[in-house]
């Protein structure tokens, strides 16, 4: 494919160049492009709607000499375009089914939707309190004391966000300061790592222990430094379906016990989690609750991920900091979805207790049906994704796998490697069985046939 064909494919405007001095265009391109140069690549942003591109030419080429090294210099230079969008467009270029990113592909509920139908044309359409909707904080509230017995205040306790990723992000820049540390679990979720760096922070990676990806607690003691100011929790665990214990909790409460370390503990898929086992929210342990901000998702709970809607729980004080962050991050989230949630969660207090059986007959449906394949699967104990060993089939890196069998084989998945600082040897990859039967069961005949 010629470089022009390329651009066209994927929808990108010709390179334009913006004068640090004038603002003018250079070139005849529409819009602002954002370049980012690292060593011989430019990165290009053109437009939210479009994917981020990049290729090797020399910046020369792009740049012109009119930028300076400091105009252009990154702050997250080894930062590049999520797995997740890198995969779906895959997916969607080559007509593959996508097993690879995490969203249903089936509907919210008919009652929750009308219910924003209801209060879009009552015209509840304007800015929402900075904090989120009394009522829905409330009920909210209603539902952590209902659930794991804990007694909040919706006013000073209690932030509706942007998605989990929003509160995760306004959390890490309200208490990390440069220099800081903060102990993460690979293989963790994308967003961590980058969102520290920008606070200034140091992200120190610790591995967790295949094949059950427990966390090894005598290492989280060894690595605990006068600099270290958070850890964060992800449980039920991305991208591996693992899930604390109360033990493991219980070990952590001593580890910082007379340390003033802040937990943030990723929570997003609270109520999807298998065989009878609780979900060991921090909510449960006072002595790890009073230093934590918990972190829970409307778009997981409701099968809803476009929405971005979220929450965050934390003690007021470190609430208020967390606010400090959040009005400028994102100030209020929509307010005619806030009105339909309080209101489906008040007449639906029962749906959070579905989801565990709802999507455990998907991952048992989706285990039964790759019974007769070469892939290696431990049942996931939470959340909607399962893991899967494809040591049998081929040796190559688990990028290049998921690239072959989306382009060759038509199911797109998720490498596991991209997730860690230091990937192990392994061969893992990440299937999402938030999906029709239908649709799990086409996968699994091209699976199958591997």
């Amino acid at each position: 494919m010629v470089f022009q064909e390329f651009l066209s494919r994927h929808h990108v405007t010709e390179p334009i160049v913006r004068h640090a001095n004038t603002g003018s265009n250079e070139s005849g391109s529409h819009g602002h492009l954002h370049i980012q140069v690292t060593q011989d690549r430019v990165w290009k942003t053109p437009g939210r709607k479009c994917p981020h591109i990049w290729w090797t030419i020399p910046p020369v080429h792009i740049l012109r000499k009119k930028y300076t090294t400091s105009i252009t210099m990154s702050k997250l230079p080894n930062t590049g375009t999520t797995i997740f969008t890198i995969m779906s467009n895959m997916a969607h270029d080559y007509d593959a089914i996508n097993l690879s990113q995490g969203f249903p592909d089936f509907s919210a509920p008919t009652e929750l939707l009308e219910l924003i139908n209801q209060h879009m044309l009552a015209g509840h359409n304007q800015y929402a309190p900075m904090p989120g909707l009394p009522k829905l904080r409330e009920q909210i509230a209603l539902k952590v004391d209902a659930l794991y017995g804990r007694n909040m205040n919706p006013e000073t306790e209690i932030t509706v966000t942007s998605g989990g990723t929003e509160a995760l992000f306004s959390a890490i820049e309200a208490f990390v300061h440069p220099g800081d540390e903060v102990i993460v679990f690979d293989p963790a979720y994308d967003s961590y790592d980058p969102a520290i760096r920008l606070a200034g922070g140091r992200p120190v990676h610790l591995p967790l222990m295949a094949p059950d990806f427990s966390v090894d607690w005598k290492q989280v003691a060894g690595a605990l430094s006068p600099r270290t100011r958070m850890i964060i929790l992800n449980t039920p665990h991305n991208p591996t379906g693992a899930v604390l214990g109360s033990d493991d909790l219980k070990t952590l409460a001593e580890i910082v016990r007379d340390t003033d370390i802040i937990l943030l503990s990723d929570e997003v898929y609270e109520h999807i989690i298998f065989d009878g086992r609780r979900h060991e929210s921090l909510h449960y342990y006072p002595d790890l609750a009073d230093r934590s901000l918990i972190v829970s998702s409307f778009g997981k709970t409701y099968h809803a991920t476009g929405w971005k809607i979220g929450y965050c729980v934390a003690p007021a004080p470190l609430m208020l900091e967390f606010r400090r962050v959040h009005q400028f991050v994102q100030f209020c989230v929509v307010t005619p979805m806030q009105f339909a949630l309080a209101d489906y969660m008040e007449s639906n207090p029962e749906h959070c207790h579905q989801l565990a059986g709802f999507y455990q007959e998907k991952r048992d449906h989706f285990a039964r049906l790759l019974d007769g394949s070469r892939f290696r699967l431990t049942p996931s104990a939470g959340t909607y994704f399962q893991l899967a060993d494809y040591s049998e089939i081929s040796g190559n890196e688990d990028t290049e796998f998921t690239r072959w069998m989306t382009t060759e084989k038509g199911v797109a998945t998720i490498p596991i490697s991209v997730f860690y600082e230091s990937s192990p040897e392994q061969h893992y990859i990440r299937f999402c069985f938030a999906k029709n039967e239908s649709t799990l069961e086409q996968a699994a005949a091209l699976l199958c046939k591997i």
